[in-house]
């Protein structure tokens, strides 16, 4: 085996410690969004730099192989891919935190019946992540698109929220601040989403050498 395989083999390890990390994360904050559990809420923003730290340690692989190995063709893709990926597993743990951080925040407040559709939201994004993360390492360019076309769904539900919160406020103005860190959340959930679109596309990358943004169709398969 190769010096270029052996180090790509560990490239990929470290990317999925990170993706199980990242993945963690988001189904703790979920969770704790539906159970308005402060505990596990905290337990999501103490562990966020452990995502962080993975993303650094990737990066230096990253670009020690570059520099090192002259990577070409699906290999160069590949490591190119990686680097864009780690991006947006560190951005998704950074939204989770942040989501736990404003769950323990509504924990003290009564609940509010717009939640269902928040929490469905989440629900959706952390669907959308596992799918992503299954094309990444499968890989598969079709479960790839499928995730492109989750995100509609999930743009479709941040909007119904944001519009039930509005109202909502206009009715019960005593409620204006636990309802802004509820459109925060939604907004979050909506963030995660988008990026796990990101790791989707950068699956399509990696395969077919199609450009990192907008290489989503939704009338043909790529």
């Amino acid at each position: 085996m190769s010096h270029l395989i052996q180090e790509l083999d560990r490239l990929n390890m470290k990317v999925m410690q990170m993706v199980v990390q990242t993945e963690q994360a988001l189904s703790k904050t979920v969770n704790a969004f539906s159970r308005m559990n402060a505990d596990l809420a905290q337990e999501v923003v103490d562990n966020d730099k452990k995502i962080n730290e993975l993303e650094v340690q990737v990066y230096d692989l990253c670009m020690r192989l570059l520099a090192l190995e002259q990577p070409v063709a699906r290999d160069l893709r590949f490591i190119l891919g990686c680097m864009r990926m780690s991006v947006d597993l560190e951005r998704i743990g950074d939204e989770s935190a942040n989501i736990a951080d404003a769950t323990i925040f509504l924990s003290l407040n009564p609940p509010m019946e717009f939640y269902d559709k928040i929490l469905l939201m989440g629900q959706k994004s952390y669907d959308m992540l596992q799918e992503a993360i299954i094309a990444f390492s499968s890989p598969d360019v079709d479960k790839a698109v499928d995730v492109c076309r989750m995100d509609f769904e999930v743009d479709e539900l941040n909007s119904a929220v944001l519009k039930d919160i509005i109202k909502h406020m206009s009715e019960q103005s005593q409620t204006i601040e636990p309802c802004v860190q509820s459109i925060n959340v939604a907004r979050r959930f909506e963030r995660i989403a988008d990026m796990a679109t990101n790791i989707a596309e950068t699956t399509m990358f990696i395969v077919k050498g199609t450009s990192l943004k907008h290489t989503c169709q939704f009338d043909d398969r790529v």
